[in-house]
């Protein structure tokens, strides 16, 4: 198993530096760059196909803006290669507040933080693993569009709840200008431009989006405005919404509890300037008090109802951004983590062999050792965890890797 990992890795490694990591201040790389593109419903890279297996770390930036916590980040993208992962999901974002903001107020940054985000880029090619960076949080954690409305606030608007995040003149400037700011920031390790390091995979509007306008309309218009935006700066990378899948009205039978959460996965997607979709999956938190055959029947709807629309309807690549199970929640057993892992890669595996759109996962969430105080439940340690995990995702990298050379969109 570890000499298939480390070939596997190896052969990551001399794609990305022959093919995709070529934007770089040394000469003796390639002048062209080579970006991950959509073609159809599959994402392509050289006009190969690209099939994705990875993981969520939504904490690196913080842990590499100090040199004595680095090591951590450099760990998991490290353990991350030798089981064969090639995209990582993590914040460009930690608006206000007072430990170690990114962005202190409106267009002012904490360079150290900068720098932390940089390192991040750069280590994630060392190792041959995209990014995607998501660029403001719905939530309250690490700032959200609270603290965007918050900061309107203080500069004298009037402004009734965070739903004007989406509406609000002021705010969106706030945002625009921060985008602005990644996209064009300057790596201080590598000396290339995020919008143009193909190291970065795609960009993310906004993680996990909801409002309380049922139509979806207030998201969707924010979504059409702001992804013209992204694109009017850097029209080479891939750019998603960071939606969790949620329906609108004419499908919302298909929603937890039959609910509706403010947007509609079908209409947001379909904005031209949107490259692929994706979904997230928590039964456990999204079924309360349901049993867990609900939950499981739930996970089967879930996923073959995204895979129907991306194929027939968006005619675009799906992802699953954020899957996992909670060690924290009832019920828990490593056994059942495993098999929710091993589902979700079976669905992934089934759709590509078939032609699908469903193209990768990446599980919420993997940290380093000695990180205990920042669990939630869902982390996977690949140092430290028992072997069936660790086998599962490795094997889940070699059985897209063997894929490769079947086929092409030429």
């Amino acid at each position: 198993m570890k000499w298939a990992s480390s070939l596997f890795s190896m052969a990551l490694l001399i794609i990305f530096h022959h093919g995709q990591y070529c934007c770089q201040a040394d000469q003796s790389y390639p002048a062209r760059c080579v970006f991950a593109k959509t073609n159809g419903t599959h994402f392509v890279m050289n006009n190969r196909p690209l099939y994705l297996n990875g993981f969520n770390a939504f904490w690196m930036m913080y842990m590499s803006s100090d040199p004595s916590t680095r090591t951590k980040v450099t760990s998991a993208f490290q353990q991350a290669s030798k089981h064969g992962m090639n995209i990582a999901r993590t914040w460009a974002f930690s608006d206000g507040g007072d430990d170690k903001p990114l962005q202190i107020s409106p267009g002012i940054y904490n360079e150290d933080m900068f720098e932390g985000l940089d390192f991040v880029v750069s280590e994630a090619r060392k190792h041959g693993i995209y990014l995607i960076l998501s660029l403001v949080n719905n939530f309250k954690d690490y700032g959200g569009r609270s603290q965007y409305v918050e900061w309107a606030r203080e500069r004298g608007q009037q402004l009734s709840d965070n739903d004007e995040f989406y509406t609000n003149t002021a705010v969106k400037e706030y945002y625009k200008n921060h985008v602005e700011a990644v996209l064009t920031r300057m790596n201080s390790i590598t000396g290339v431009a995020y919008k143009d390091d193909p190291t970065i995979f795609a960009w993310e509007l906004i993680n996990e989006p909801r409002s309380n306008d049922t139509s979806g309309k207030l998201v969707q218009e924010w979504v059409k405005e702001m992804a013209a935006h992204v694109k009017s700066i850097d029209n080479d990378h891939l750019l998603e919404i960071g939606l969790e899948g949620f329906y609108g009205e004419s499908k919302k039978e298909s929603n937890p509890g039959n609910s509706l959460f403010g947007t509609d996965f079908i209409s947001s997607n379909q904005i031209p300037h949107i490259d692929f979709a994706t979904i997230h999956l928590y039964p456990e938190q999204w079924l309360l008090n349901s049993s867990e055959d609900e939950q499981a029947s739930f996970v089967d709807r879930w996923i073959e109802a995204h895979i129907q629309d991306s194929r027939s309807v968006l005619g675009k690549p799906l992802i699953i951004a954020e899957f996992g199970r909670s060690s924290k929640l009832p019920g828990y057993s490593q056994q059942k983590r495993d098999s929710y892992f091993v589902k979700i890669y079976s669905d992934i595996y089934s759709s590509v062999t078939g032609g699908g759109p469903f193209s990768g996962g990446l599980f919420w969430q993997l940290m380093a050792q000695g990180m205990e105080s920042w669990g939630d439940g869902y982390e996977v340690v690949l140092e430290d965890c028992p072997s069936s995990t660790a086998n599962i995702i490795d094997l889940q990298s070699r059985k897209l890797q063997s894929l490769l050379h079947t086929s092409d969109y030429s």
